[in-house]
């Protein structure tokens, strides 16, 4: 008796639970293009993955792929700038190495885009906006009536620039390493999200210059080389897939991210911070 009961517990045990409403299901995973991604190795042998988002910038996104092609951060580039709280920032720390022919210096403000619908909204209206969701392409979204943007969440990039009319060539970028700085949505173009390797830029030194710029050469982390992954060997390609936002299952997945209510959640929130859920992403299986 004691036996049938053990196995009967084994049996239990071992039996995947059914997937629940908000479970993606394979189909809903799909390839992020090659081209869409832009791997940067650093001198200390971590890497850092960035998806880009041409539709969103698409001037400054060709720059960006412009300047990987032309292996613009593989020499005198680093990790500049680590402020607690805010961003680490990676570029050229002296601001004097020529760019490469070609790249438009100052594109368009490509800050805010001529809005479409979303694929999904959350159902409260964004304290930054009038609403907040999702593309069908696996992308935040804030928007108003007329337009739509990329918001400045943990691990979104954006493009360093001057006081305007700078807009920032995109040789110069940013990830938002902590609370998400949401004033700076439509005043600055977000190119990407990072996808792989945050814990690289989040575990290094805050810097102790002002806005926390590294005072030294020695402090600043060194970018070893940048390429897009479509320019890389087959065999040495990162693969990862978002999450389709157009279906009943990802509706089901902002609605517990709304109201959590499982047993540690006693009081539902009844709503969420479109930072606070963003768009699943992950290596491909």
């Amino acid at each position: 008796m004691l036996a049938i009961l053990l196995a009967l517990a084994a049996a239990i045990q071992t039996t995947p639970a059914p997937p629940g409403p908000a479970d993606a299901q394979a189909q809903d995973w799909i390839a992020i293009p090659d081209d869409e991604l832009l791997v940067f190795s650093l001198a200390n042998g971590r890497r850092v993955v960035v998806r880009l988002a041409p539709q969103a910038a698409p001037v400054h996104v060709a720059n960006i792929r412009a300047l990987a092609r032309a292996h613009w951060w593989d020499q005198g580039t680093s990790v500049y700038r680590v402020q607690e709280n805010y961003v680490a920032q990676w570029g050229d720390p002296t601001e004097k190495k020529p760019l490469p022919p070609g790249i438009v210096a100052n594109p368009p403000p490509e800050y805010v885009q001529n809005r479409t619908a979303p694929a999904q909204r959350l159902s409260r209206p964004d304290p930054y906006a009038a609403w907040a969701g999702y593309s069908a392409d696996g992308w935040p979204l804030a928007g108003d009536a007329t337009r739509q943007w990329l918001p400045h969440c943990y691990a979104m990039v954006g493009v360093a620039r001057d006081l305007a009319p700078s807009t920032g060539s995109g040789a110069e970028l940013y990830t938002l390493i902590g609370h998400s700085p949401r004033a700076l949505d439509r005043n600055i173009a977000v190119v990407g999200r990072v996808v792989e390797g945050m814990e690289a830029l989040t575990t290094l030194p805050r810097g102790t210059g002002d806005l926390g710029f590294y005072k030294t050469e020695g402090e600043r982390s060194p970018i070893v080389s940048a390429r897009l992954a479509s320019d890389l060997p087959a065999a040495m390609r990162p693969h990862f897939q978002y999450r389709a936002t157009a279906n009943p299952r990802f509706t089901a997945w902002i609605r517990e991210r709304e109201n959590r209510n499982n047993a540690f959640f006693t009081v539902p929130a009844g709503g969420v911070d479109i930072c606070a859920a963003l768009p699943p992403v992950r290596p491909a299986p």
